[in-house]
C-alpha cells in the first residue's frame, strides 16, 4: 500500500542523518597493523600518517639487545584523534624482530596466529549472554614494508604475504622510496606485481566503480599506484622555492613526502583515511571474520577451544628453563629426604639397639633376683 501524499513525505528520507548522528558521536575504532622489517621506517611513517607522535622511535642499542629473544614480538599502541569534533580510537600493531635474523623460518607465525587470535576472541565474546563493552583488535589493514633492494621480493616477503593475504586487508608498501630513482621504482613496482600475480598473493583492492565518474577516476588512480612507494618524515625542511614542508633534506635536493612526483604517501594516506577506511573495516567484519568464523564453525563444536598450532619460541624456552629448574628442585629435594630418611633408620637402629641392651640388664637383673630368692629359701630351709 502506497503512503498517502505528504509535502515532506512520511521522513524515510532522514534516516542517512540520524545514522550521521549516531556515526558522529560513537565516533570508529581502527586498527592498523605495521609489518616489515627492522629499519624500514615503520614507526616513521606512522607518525608522519597522523601528524603526531603515536610511535616514539626505537633506540638502536635497544634493538640490538633484543636479539637475543630470537623471537617476533606484537607490540600494540593506541591512541585517541580527533579532527572535527569527530574521535577516532586508534590502534596500532607492530611487529618488532620479524625478519631481524639470520634463520626466518616460521617468524611470521607469531604475526598470524595474532590475527587468528582476535578473530577468535571476538567470536568467543559474540557468544556471551551480555555483549556489552566488547573489546575488538581484529586488524582492518596492514602495510606490509618492503625494503627498497634486490630486483623484487624475497621468498620471506612472499611467504608472510601469502599468509597474511587471507587473513587481512593487505597493503604492500615499498619502504624509503627517496633511495631508487624513478625509473628503478617503476620496475621495482612492476616486478613486486608480477611476483603477486604469480604467486596469488591476495592483496586489498577498493571498490573502483561509483556513481561520481571524479570518484571512480581517483579511485583507479590510487589502485593505479600498487604497491605504495612512500617517504616517512616528520621534520619540516626548505624547498628550493622556499616552501616548508614535510621531507628529508639532501645535498641535491629535497624528497617531499606530500608531493606525489616524490612518492604515493597522499595516495595511500587518501586510501587508509580520507575514502577508504570504512570500507576497510566492513571488509574485514563482513569478509575475513566471516570467513574464519564460518571455517570455525565448520570443524568445532560450539564452545570447544581453539587448538593450539604454534608455540612461541620464548615461552617455549621460558617453560624449558622452568622444567628444568622443577627437576632439579625435586632432586635436590629427593636428596634431602634420602638423607633425613638415613637419619631416621640409623637413630632408630640406635634406638632398638639401646632397647635391646636394656631388656638384656632386665633379664639378667630378673635372674639375679631369681638366684637371691632361691638362695634365701634354702637357707631359711636349714634353719
Amino acid at each position: 500500500m502506497a503512503p498517502s501524499a505528504m509535502p515532506d513525505g512520511v521522513g524515510v528520507a532522514h534516516l542517512p542523518n540520524q545514522r550521521h548522528k549516531i556515526v558522529s558521536k560513537r565516533g570508529a575504532n581502527f586498527t592498523l597493523m605495521v609489518c616489515g622489517e627492522s629499519g624500514t621506517g615503520k614507526s616513521t611513517f606512522v607518525n608522519t600518517l597522523f601528524t603526531t607522535t603515536i610511535k616514539n622511535p626505537k633506540e638502536l642499542a635497544k634493538r640490538h639487545a633484543k636479539q637475543v629473544d630470537k623471537t617476533v614480538e606484537i607490540e600494540i599502541t593506541k591512541a585517541e584523534l580527533e579532527e572535527k569534533n569527530f574521535k577516532v580510537k586508534l590502534t596500532i600493531i607492530d611487529t618488532p624482530g620479524f625478519g631481524d635474523y639470520v634463520n626466518n623460518r616460521d617468524s611470521w607465525m607469531p604475526i598470524v596466529e595474532f590475527l587468528d587470535d582476535q578473530h577468535e576472541s571476538f567470536m568467543a565474546q559474540e557468544q556471551q549472554p551480555t555483549r556489552a563493552g566488547m573489546i575488538d583488535l581484529r586488524v582492518h589493514a596492514c602495510l606490509y614494508f618492503i625494503r627498497p633492494n634486490g630486483h623484487t621480493l624475497k621468498p620471506l616477503d612472499i611467504e608472510i604475504m601469502k599468509h597474511l593475504g587471507s587473513r587481512v586487508n593487505l597493503i604492500p608498501v615499498i619502504a624509503k622510496a627517496d633511495t631508487l630513482t624513478p625509473n628503478d621504482l617503476a620496475k621495482f613496482k612492476r616486478n613486486i606485481l608480477e611476483v603477486i600475480d604469480a604467486q596469488s598473493i591476495r592483496v586489498y583492492s577498493c571498490p573502483i566503480e561509483s556513481e561520481d565518474e571524479a570518484t571512480t577516476n581517483k579511485n583507479q588512480d590510487i589502485m593505479s599506484a600498487l604497491p605504495f612507494s612512500v617517504i616517512g618524515s616528520t621534520e619540516d625542511v626548505t624547498t628550493a622555492d622556499n616552501r616548508q614542508v614535510k621531507g628529508r633534506q639532501y645535498s641535491w635536493g629535497c624528497a617531499e613526502v606530500e608531493n606525489e612526483n616524490h612518492c604515493d604517501f597522499k595516495k595511500l594516506r587518501t586510501l587508509l583515511i580520507r575514502s577508504h577506511m570504512h570500507d576497510l573495516i566492513s571488509t574485514t567484519e563482513d569478509i575475513h571474520y566471516e570467513n574464519y568464523r564460518q571455517m570455525q564453525m565448520e570443524t568445532r563444536k560450539f564452545g570447544e577451544a581453539k587448538a593450539k598450532k604454534y608455540e612461541n619460541p620464548k615461552f617455549k624456552e621460558q617453560e624449558e628453563k622452568l622444567r628444568l629448574a622443577f627437576t632439579e628442585q625435586v632432586k635436590t629435594e629427593e636428596n634431602r629426604f634420602r638423607q633425613w630418611e638415613a637419619q631416621l633408620v640409623s637413630e632408630r637402629d640406635r634406638l632398638n639397639k639401646d632397647l635391646e641392651e636394656q631388656h638384656a640388664k632386665i633379664k639378667a637383673m630378673e635372674t639375679e633376683l631369681e638366684n637371691v630368692y632361691q638362695m634365701q629359701g634354702r637357707s631359711n630351709m636349714r634353719r
